[in-house]
């Protein structure tokens, strides 16, 4: 008689967040294995695109037993056509908040689960507004360093809560990853090959 063992995470990011998000949902990874890969836009590249793209190589780039699933994310945010990715440093951070001040912009956030050869995607893509930013506040933002490591600039699960006047979908999503799509994919990850298991 087969018997199906659950299968080994792998999580294929070291940011803390996203750690912290799967914890909210009871689950712990038994690895935490980075991806290296270069997160360089194409010409031309679509946002969407883009961040499926990432996902998909860092899922992909981690090394795993067959049967283990591994888990990896990226999250980027959108003004217009153009991609706000982490900035470098403070003076285009500071770039980053005041374009995004005062208006609506784009935060996507694409999921790749990978398990005996085959991938699970998700593409989760939330709304979000800050309100209008004067200069003081973008430059004591600035000054906590919590910009740093952060899509568009900001953490929406930090101080730069106090900038979101609206959101439109995924909270989670914005952090980093999207529980609800998450969750669903890991099961179906899990189910995945099970008679393999013994």
């Amino acid at each position: 008689m087969t018997r199906t063992h659950p299968a080994r995470l792998i999580l294929g990011s070291a940011s803390p967040r996203r750690l912290d998000l799967l914890a909210q949902i009871g689950i712990t990874p038994d690895d935490i294995r980075p991806a290296d890969i270069d997160e360089t836009p194409r010409r031309h590249e679509d946002a969407r695109d883009y961040v499926r793209r990432m996902a998909s190589e860092k899922s992909a780039a981690i090394n795993a037993a067959a049967g283990d699933i591994v888990l990896a994310a990226d999250t980027v945010v959108t003004a217009g056509r153009r991609i706000l990715g982490k900035p470098t440093d403070t003076t285009e951070a500071r770039a980053f908040l005041t374009l995004l001040s005062g208006r609506r912009h784009r935060v996507m956030t694409a999921i790749s689960l990978r398990r005996f050869g085959r991938e699970w995607t998700r593409l989760v893509e939330t709304q979000v507004r800050l309100r209008p930013l004067c200069a003081a506040e973008i430059d004591d933002y600035l000054g906590s360093d919590e910009w740093q490591g952060k899509a568009g600039g900001y953490a929406i699960q930090g101080r730069a809560g106090a900038f979101v006047n609206w959101i439109g979908g995924s909270f989670s999503a914005v952090v980093g990853l999207p529980l609800a799509e998450t969750a669903t994919l890991l099961r179906a990850a899990q189910a995945a090959h099970a008679g393999k298991e013994d």
